[in-house]
């Protein structure tokens, strides 16, 4: 709180006490925590590897791949760890470290094993660990690198043995019956989860559901060698012992252009029956039966999150610990409560119910009203209508579950969900009406059996290091939101563990893993038995009374510090009689009564406290900490002065200032201050006669360092019975004695300072006056109230100058950078002129402004390298022409083609002061402002002045020339017909586009575009580009306005066309920065608000590179599609509509964007299909968009690009490398302030990969 005060202002304090204190041991020599309750054991995230933990843990409880797979393979098959850094060893570590990592998992007594050794077995040299990455990219890849590392051993088809399955697609001839065939391994299934509610209705889509091929989209039969109607199905042809389901949260939004995940509510069993998805139907329905055992959740967005993961324990070997009796009450009552509640409050399940009995296809919407009504004993609108509306707005707004009719009044169950329901509710023979090979679903025959309590049931959630028991119906809550499921494992329900495997954490383990373990568990007790004792042994520093004195209101060594305090080690569980009897045997020679008191350092000296009684108590039960300080004494005196002990006689110094006297203090300071040290029960009486026998008054700081006047309060004499404490003086705290004589400066009656000597400070005065070697500067003693002009008086007789130079002088502050800021006003106060103590201020020549004056700085231009900044005084009073006249004389300018604006906040020419008759005053034009004189006159009120740009259309551009060369030969030929633009442009323009600065036009608001294209038509600068770029058209004048098709300018493009010609330019709200580029046609143009204007240009074959573009109108009143697109392109050129290839052109990005429909598959379930429009996501086609063409007759390359794109591309990564190298020096900066710095980009995605020796 008071920094470094103390230890600079009292000597007599020691400082050897400073770094005592509690030891801090370093954590790496702590051994690891013993596992919880849980007696699992967790897994410690390296920096970025929980995904890592989740599938390492989900191994670990399978206990097929653990141990009949990995541990049954020896030494003499994967090598041994100690052989691994042998040149010519063959060790496969992967598998080694794997085991290694199991077994501590299993075995090892600590509650998180550390996967380090693993990971750089892996390969891990560059702080992989450390970043995030996918599971499910894990998975394949671990899975990969395990199948190389047991090639050649009898492990070698582990991953195949267990999770290896086949999924056949077929396609079947409407006709000849001819069957395609491809067959698929697969080591894991990934299913959709948008638009999909749950497992079972994405494997119903993937496996069950038939796609069709007819009308225009045709398959071609190898049987019939034609085009034909057919059916395309997939089927699981085998299944593995143990299913991986990949779920696909991951999605990407073309309107937002980046990944977002799919939070939405994904349902999947517990137990599944998977007959349905099957080619072989014929078995038992235990061969299809799988059970869940672990889901690995993800929590987070798609850029960054955590993952953990649910586990059931199949061969229990955890502790869980919650009552049976108790949890089959919970969850019975939980399940009747979420049946209960789901009837309550989704009426969901009931309305499917009723409608999956029905026999007809569609039953009206009013008689399902009545059959609810029947069913439930309640209406709709008794019980639902309030929460969920009317009925028949309830059913449409269910659309993937309910069929309505077109006219609304009738209503049916989806095929999907009708099946769906009926194997949830009763287990009947079902049959998709879409299956041919009659494949039935039958779950009545052998329906799932709910598992024994004592089955292995019980699930855990492992999150890293942390383990904790939790309930099956806590996976529900993993169905969706920002936490959610996102990978389910499920192994076969006939898989049965041995019952010497049921609580046995050895079992199946190595010999050789059984022994290390062992070892390493007897070492950890050790270790932990020598830490305990470590943890419990606490410091205490002993001080003896006859190396001490008493003076100044504390205890100080009369000693050095080590000869007067005894260091003592002792546990804290002993007894302070155990603490007391050591101190004896410590202190030999010491003689009488010995007392053990708490003592405690403070600022004033050394304080004693509490005596320490009762031998019987614990150490740490009276609360003595590690490092306590302990004073050995007789209980009654010091030295034989008698000391006070307790908090209510702590000592308390405080900072006493008096007024200093004539020449003392030091430079700038009128104050004397000292330390005094009182007893905090001292009286404030008593306090002033201690330090003003004569008679005085105290005042408090309230503010600690910042003696402004404001900031003291007067004790009044009712105030003088309190004691220190009570009003509030701590240490360091600073009171201010005034004598008698110095009590002016207190009005006693409000109890605030009128004036303090700490106002009474000190200004800089430098001399600008003479040449820069005698430039001298002087510290101006001054108070807030004094007036600039005595200082000024004081600085001219201090520096020994003429004192007629106070008449042409005056004081300018002069900033950190050296700059000379506005001249501050005469009469001002320094408190007026907001000038802060111990300021430089310059003494320069000329008078100094009078407060109806204004000092302003003013440039031509607002490049500050061709016009250095001046100054200039005048009245506020006068008006913004008078300023600028003045402001044109002293600068050498003339003509009256100028006007005024301010300068922004990034110093380039900003607002214009329009009203130039008003006064500056009125414009709020400050002291010390900057304002541009800029060339132009301004437009009268309700005009409008805009800069025109000329469009060279680019067909006339001859072949490889550049743009900006055509824009030089441009000016070029103006200036040989001497025709000159009205002004010069408002900023270069770009390199790469056909854009000519013409000059600005005055034109009134009101105007319409018309009125515009004439002025622009009478031009005489427009008339010579006219001519010069389009050098076929024989008048140099435009015939007529509808010749000239205008556009805005956005960033140096054209931007927004302008149509209706009849419209006024204030209703296009273009807002009033506006700049207008004209681009000239060789036909009458009047485009409709259904016309798009397209630039299409043909790809030249062979070469990457285009022809001149063409303007295309496109009318996209009836539709914006693709296929409409490419119709009207190949039109255009006289193509057909299949040779073509069209892509969008991105000339900020030099990217190109291929135009391509999709084809839209149609099955049985009637979908809705999303109307496609090219003006939305991802292309977002407008007016003037270039569109390049491929004729695949003449070339069949599909690439875009041109060499002027790659060298685009290629700036713009030297640009990004530039700024990134910037951005690092500022970081690498210790003076960048971090405010400044920005926002923290996202981490560049890097591959997943694990390198693995070569084992053929």
């Amino acid at each position: 709180m008071f920094g470094d005060l103390f230890e600079e202002d009292f000597s007599f304090i020691s400082n050897n006490h400073c770094g005592r204190g509690k030891k801090s041991k370093p954590r790496e020599s702590e051994p690891p925590a013993p596992r919880d309750f849980t007696n699992l054991s967790g897994i410690k995230n390296q920096g970025g590897t929980c995904y890592l933990n989740s599938l390492l843990q989900t191994l670990l409880f399978t206990p097929e791949f653990r141990g009949e797979a990995l541990f049954s393979l020896g030494p003499e098959e994967l090598g041994t760890l100690d052989d691994s850094r042998k040149p010519d060893a063959k060790v496969r570590i992967i598998p080694l470290q794997l085991q290694r990592l199991f077994a501590q998992l299993l075995l090892l007594d600590q509650q998180a094993a550390s996967t380090t050794d693993l990971t750089e077995s892996f390969g891990w040299s560059s702080h992989e660990e450390m970043r995030q990455h996918d599971v499910q990219e894990l998975n394949r890849i671990l899975f990969s690198a395990l199948e190389t590392s047991l090639v050649g051993t009898s492990g070698h088809d582990l991953i195949n043995r267990l999770y290896h399955g086949i999924v056949v697609n077929q396609i079947v001839c409407k006709e000849c019956k001819n069957v395609s065939e491809r067959q698929e391994d697969f080591l894991d299934l990934t299913v959709a989860v948008k638009g999909v509610a749950g497992l079972e209705e994405a494997l119903w889509n993937m496996y069950v559901e038939e796609e069709y091929f007819e009308n225009d989209n045709l398959y071609r039969c190898g049987a019939c060698d034609k085009l034909v109607e057919a059916s395309k199905s997939a089927k699981l042809r085998k299944l593995p012992p143990f299913l991986t389901i990949s779920l696909l949260r991951f999605n990407f939004d073309f309107e937002k252009c980046e990944r977002y995940k799919e939070t939405s509510c994904y349902t999947f069993p517990i137990q599944i029956n998977l007959r349905p998805f099957c080619e072989q139907t014929e078995m038992d329905d235990s061969e299809y039966m799988y059970e869940l055992f672990s889901v690995i959740i993800h929590k987070g967005g798609c850029y960054g999150g955590h993952y953990h993961v649910y586990i059931r324990d199949v061969d229990e070997l955890g502790n869980w610990q919650l009552q049976e009796e108790e949890e089959g009450l919970i969850e019975e009552k939980a399940l009747r409560d979420t049946e209960n509640a789901k009837e309550m409050e989704n009426p969901l399940a009931v309305l499917k119910g009723i409608l999956s009995e029905e026999e007809v296809k569609q039953i009206p919407v009013d008689q399902l009203g009545q059959k609810l009504l029947e069913k439930k004993g309640v209406s709709w609108n008794k019980k639902y209508r309030k929460q969920y509306g009317a009925l028949r707005k309830y059913l449409q707004n269910h659309p993937q579950v309910f069929q309505l009719s077109p006219d609304g009044n009738k209503v049916s169950l989806k095929e999907t969900h009708k099946l769906l329901f009926k194997l949830d509710s009763h287990g009947q023979n079902l049959q998709s009406p879409s299956q041919k090979n009659d494949v039935q679903w039958n779950s009545e025959k052998n329906p799932p059996r709910p598992r024994a309590a004592s089955a292995g049931c019980h699930w855990f959630d492992l999150n890293d290091s942390k383990v904790q028991p939790i309930k099956e119906k806590d996976i529900e809550k993993q169905f969706q939101g920002k936490e959610s499921a996102y990978m389910l494992f499920y192994r076969k329900a006939q898989l049965k563990r041995p019952p010497e495997a049921r609580g046995n954490p050895r079992y199946q383990i190595p010999e050789h893993l059984l022994n290390e373990m062992n070892a390493a568990n007897t070492e950890l007790q050790k270790k932990r038995a020598e830490c305990d004792s470590a943890n419990n042994g606490i410091d205490l520093h002993l001080h003896l009374s006859c190396c001490y004195k008493f003076h100044n209101g504390a205890l100080h060594p009369s000693l050095s510090w080590k000869e007067s305090v005894v260091d003592l080690t002792i546990d804290r569980r002993k007894t302070l009689g155990d603490l007391r009897q050591a101190v004896f045997q410590m202190l030999e020679s010491w003689e009488g009564d010995m007392v053990l008191s708490i003592a405690k350092p403070l600022p004033a000296g050394l304080h004693l406290y509490q005596v320490l009684d009762g031998d019987e108590l614990t150490l740490d039960g009276i609360g003595l900490a590690d490092g306590a300080d302990i004073f050995v004494w007789n209980g009654k005196e010091v030295g034989g002065t008698k000391v006070l002990t307790g908090p209510e006689h702590e000592p308390v110094v405080l900072n006493v200032l008096r007024l200093a006297e004539h020449n003392e203090g030091g430079k700038g300071q009128h104050f004397r201050e000292a330390q005094h040290v009182f007893s905090c029960s001292t009286s404030l009486g008593q306090l002033l006669s201690a330090l003003a026998p004569a008679g005085g008054i105290i005042l408090k700081n309230g503010s600690g360092a910042d003696r402004e006047a404001k900031n003291w309060e007067v004790f009044h004499e009712e105030d003088m019975k309190e004691t220190v404490r009570s009003v509030g003086l701590r240490d360091g705290c600073s009171v201010l004695i005034l004598d008698s004589h110095d009590q002016s400066f207190v009005n006693v009656a409000s109890g605030n300072l009128t004036a303090f000597t700490y106002d009474i400070s000190w200004l800089q005065v430098k001399n600008f006056c003479g040449v820069e070697e005698e430039e001298k500067h002087v510290k101006i003693t001054a108070t807030i109230e004094t007036v600039m002009a005595d200082i000024k008086m004081k600085a001219i007789r201090e520096l020994q100058l003429e004192e007629e130079l106070a008449n042409e002088s005056c004081l300018r502050p002069v900033s950190g950078n050296g700059k000379l800021l506005s001249p501050v006003p005469e009469d001002y106060t320094v408190k007026e002129a907001e000038l802060k103590m111990g300021s430089l201020l310059g003494l320069c020549r000329g008078k100094a402004p009078t407060s109806t004056q204004l000092f302003l700085y003013f440039m031509v231009g607002s490049d500050q390298n061709c016009s250095p900044e001046m100054e200039i005084v005048v009245e506020e009073t006068a008006s913004v022409r008078e300023c600028l006249n003045l402001m044109l004389e002293k600068s050498g300018l003339s003509g009256d083609n100028w006007h005024l604006r301010r300068i922004d906040w990034c110093y380039e020419a900003g607002e214009a002061l329009s009203q130039e008759s008003a006064t500056l005053k009125e414009l709020n034009v400050c002291r010390g402002d900057t304002l541009v004189i800029t060339e132009g006159k301004l437009p009268e009120k309700g005009f409008l002045k805009i800069p025109i740009w000329w469009l060279k259309p680019s067909s006339h551009k001859k072949h490889g020339e550049n743009a900006q060369d055509q824009v030089n030969g441009i000016t070029w030929k103006m200036e040989a017909l001497q025709v000159s633009a009205a002004a010069a442009p408002p900023e270069p323009t770009h390199p790469g586009l056909d854009l000519c600065y013409a000059g600005r036009i005055e034109i009134a608001g009101e105007a319409s575009l018309e009125d515009l294209k004439m002025q622009v038509r009478c031009s005489p600068v427009i008339s010579v580009l006219h001519a010069l770029t389009l050098p076929c058209c024989q008048e140099q004048v435009v015939p007529l306005p509808s010749f000239l098709r205008a556009w805005t300018v956005d960033s140096k493009r054209p931007g927004k066309l302008l149509r209706d010609n009849k419209r006024r330019l204030s209703d296009y709200r273009l807002g009033a920065r506006l700049e207008i580029c004209i681009e000239p046609l060789q036909e009458e143009e009047n485009l409709g608000p259904h016309e798009l204007l397209l630039r299409v240009q043909m790809g030249i074959p062979g070469e990457r590179d285009y022809s001149d573009s063409r303007d295309l109108v496109w009318d996209i009143s009836k539709e914006c599609t693709t296929w409409a697109l490419r119709q009207r392109v190949a039109s255009h050129y006289c193509l057909p509509v299949d040779k073509i290839e069209i892509a969008k052109y991105f000339p900020e990005r030099f990217e190109w964007l291929p135009i391509s429909s999709w084809t839209q598959q149609i099955s049985k379930r009637k979908r809705r299909k999303k109307q496609e429009s090219l003006q939305s996501a991802p292309y977002h086609l407008k007016d003037g968009d270039i569109i390049g063409v491929k004729n695949l007759l003449l070339d069949d390359t599909k690439d875009f690009s041109t060499v002027r794109d790659d060298i685009g591309k290629e700036k713009q990564r030297q640009l990004a490398l530039e700024k990134r190298r910037s951005r690092q020096e500022r970081v690498q900066d210790p003076f960048f302030p971090e405010e400044k710095l920005p926002m923290k980009p996202r981490k560049p995605e890097v591959a997943l990969s694990i390198n693995v020796g070569v084992f053929r």
